[in-house]
């Protein structure tokens, strides 16, 4: 009698691993993002502290770069270059005001969760977005998770804070448009972004515009530390450092679809942080959201081409 073995069954290769963890990582800090700027209220920081703090750090880690990015800046169109700032004080501002008028659920969840749906009306007022029915039926799942957030999640300030976290989706938006359009490298663009955010920050703090404890002379330094290491180095370095690698080993389909998981972290791991509860309305919001930006992410972008008969 002949036997014949079972094939073994073949491990993740070393390339998967790495993407895998890179994407782990990703879902990470992008609730950690969410979940520190809540809890600014309760750490002694105001707005503009953290603000210094958030785009201080890379301006400093990446000051090798600045001397380089301003120079090209030069050939840079103003229309872009204004697009791409926007990714740096104004959005985190409105993230911010979103997340004190809401909850870090809602914040988690409404800013990444409508990019796709503002990227996709910006086009279309170009002219530019041919959409597969897939895509299309994703973004009404959206649209739907939008509109449940508005009515089933409560609060009095729920209405406004929601108009402000939408907002702040649509200046991602706007600003991932300028990042397709701009001649700068990555390095470049948190280069501009932060040294232009940060010099902001600090000179509206210093003229008492944004709540600051920095020229007051009373500095929380373990709350600022905290923040430097979660938001400067986590969010502002780590994440988009992580989310090329992951890109990189993985593709693009599998991180974007995979990084709608951080909103369902940031919701539950607020609970006991936060204290905030993950009702029934912000559990449908949640499914409709998520599921709408993975289905997006992995549907086809385009609609197929007809083949004529």
């Amino acid at each position: 009698m002949t036997s014949f073995p079972l094939a073994r069954r073949s491990a993740l290769s070393r390339r998967t691993l790495v993407g895998l963890a890179a994407v782990a990582a990703v879902v990470c800090l992008w609730s950690s993002f969410a979940l520190s700027t809540r809890a600014l209220e309760g750490v002694g920081m105001g707005v503009g502290d953290a603000a210094i703090v958030r785009f201080g750090v890379p301006a400093l880690a990446l000051s090798p770069w600045i001397p380089r990015t301003l120079r090209r800046l030069r050939a840079e169109r103003p229309a872009v270059i204004g697009l791409i700032l926007l990714a740096g004080l104004p959005h985190f501002l409105l993230f911010a005001w979103g997340a004190h008028l809401t909850s870090a659920a809602l914040t988690g969840l409404l800013v990444p969760g409508t990019v796709p749906l503002f990227v996709t009306i910006l086009l279309a007022i170009r002219g530019r977005a041919a959409l597969s029915r897939q895509r299309l039926i994703a973004l009404a799942a959206i649209v739907a998770g939008v509109a449940a957030s508005a009515a089933l999640t409560g609060g009095a300030a729920g209405p406004g804070g929601i108009a402000v976290l939408l907002t702040a989706g649509l200046v991602w938006a706007a600003y991932t448009l300028g990042l397709a359009r701009t001649r700068l490298d990555p390095l470049g663009v948190i280069a501009v972004v932060s040294l232009v955010s940060v010099v902001a920050a600090l000179a509206l703090a210093a003229t008492g515009a944004l709540p600051s404890q920095l020229f007051t002379g009373s500095i929380d330094l373990p709350a600022w530390g905290a923040y430097a290491l979660l938001q400067g180095v986590g969010t502002g370095l780590l994440s988009t450092a992580c989310y090329v690698v992951a890109v990189k080993n993985l593709g693009s389909s599998i991180p974007a679809a995979a990084g709608a998981l951080s909103p369902v972290l940031t919701a539950f791991v607020a609970v006991p942080l936060l204290g905030e509860h993950v009702t029934p309305g912000l559990t449908v919001a949640l499914v409709l959201i998520v599921s709408g930006v993975a289905a997006f992410a992995l549907a086809p972008s385009r609609p197929p081409a007809r083949t004529p008969f």
